[in-house]
């Protein structure tokens, strides 16, 4: 569903603008569209940004040097080394620190005209009304689905429109929701049921483009200003799909889930398959022993930062796709492992499903195994 003609501006114009102000935001004030009366209504809204990492980053950045008048910055994270490959507000000498502090300091020094109020927490369904309420938009970049169905049903219950987007390795989605709309649409129409952890894996297993970030939360900017200023055409009742790797864009149309749509059948839920689970320090006496073996189930760019040695590479999802385990694993005991876990516990029970009753998985994963038994191998 597209809409020829913008939505009424959310937020009305402030007060005058000083000439100080008249030079900053000069270049938004020859925009045809906007003009002084556009950048009193920035100056005068209200905008609360879920997330200070990918994507809260070029949001909170450009968000202030357009002159939004105040950003709550909602996030309850610190900085990690591993950040700073894409979140650009934070420095290395902030590692550590907690990131709505370092991405309030950031704001502060970019421009003095915007107010900067900091929540570090996690929102949740029993705060996110009380978190997002008083503002006239919210970004949405956080990084997990638990959140973000968060921050959907409050404002769809609070009625605020909602700039959200996701982001992993190449590939980018983006839409915005508005609540009160005919066929108005929110995020569980796109997700009415939430992905399988296993089956969503995040940035720190998977890997993002760092630019895309950036490209990414540069367009829910823009999104934001439209909203507010009332021009343009948002992206209302589309998502938008963004391929960084062959630099492509299309979008596809998002109506209320059950409206005219054919029914979806769903995979049948799978019986959960119990474990056993080996410590880090556990899978090394094993080795020593020469019983196990070791099954890396991690993507060959992580291979490339270091295994266990003598393991097997077989990324999970090929894993996956084997119907027997003939010609595939030697006789022995299989330990497997990732990163972190879920993708083990899943290529495990996949194992055990096929008839192979001896398999375990190293608890805590690579990261385990850095830490405990070869901390010369680096974190990632």
């Amino acid at each position: 569903m597209t809409r020829p003609v913008p939505l009424a501006p959310l937020v009305e114009p402030g007060q005058a603008l000083t000439p100080e102000q008249v030079t900053r935001y000069s270049r938004h004030l020859l925009v045809p569209g906007m003009g002084i009366e556009a950048q009193r209504r920035l100056l005068a809204a209200r905008v609360a940004v879920v997330g200070a990492g990918g994507l809260g980053s070029p949001i909170l950045a450009y968000l202030a040097a357009a002159g939004v008048g105040h950003l709550t910055i909602i996030d309850d994270d610190v900085i990690d080394t591993t950040n700073l490959q894409r979140q650009v507000v934070h420095r290395s000498d902030a590692v550590g620190v907690r990131k709505v502090d370092s991405a309030a300091d950031y704001v502060r020094g970019l421009n003095p005209d915007v107010s900067v109020e900091v929540r570090h927490t996690r929102i949740t369904p029993d705060n996110a009304q009380d978190l997002l309420g008083e503002h006239h938009l919210v970004l949405d970049g956080a990084d997990n689905f638990p959140t973000r169905y968060a921050v959907s049903d409050a404002c769809r219950a609070l009625g605020l429109p909602v700039v959200w987007a996701a982001v992993l390795r190449f590939d980018a989605q983006i839409s915005t929701f508005v609540p009160g709309l005919d066929d108005a649409v929110s995020l569980r129409d796109l997700f009415p049921v939430p992905p399988r952890p296993e089956d969503v894996p995040s940035c720190s297993e998977a890997g993002v483009l760092g630019a895309l970030v950036g490209q990414v939360g540069s367009i829910m900017a823009g999104e934001a200003v439209k909203l507010i200023c009332g021009f343009g055409e948002p992206l209302v009742g589309r998502v938008l799909l963004v391929d960084a790797l062959s630099q492509r864009t299309r979008e596809i149309p998002l109506r209320p889930a059950g409206a005219h749509l054919p029914p979806v059948e769903r995979e049948p839920v799978r019986e959960m398959v119990p474990l056993t689970e080996h410590s880090a320090e556990e899978v090394s006496a094993m080795i020593g022993s020469g019983a196990p073996v070791l099954l890396d189930v991690r993507e060959p760019a992580e291979h490339e930062l270091g295994t266990v040695p003598g393991a097997l590479r077989v990324p999970v999802g090929e894993v996956l796709t084997w119907d027997e385990l003939d010609h595939h694993l030697p006789d022995g005991p299989v330990v497997v492992y990732c990163k972190a876990g879920p993708r083990a516990r899943r290529a495990a029970a996949h194992l055990v499903r096929l008839g192979r009753d001896d398999v375990s998985v190293m608890t805590g994963g690579m990261l385990a195994w850095i830490e405990r038994v070869d901390p010369s191998l680096p974190t990632y």
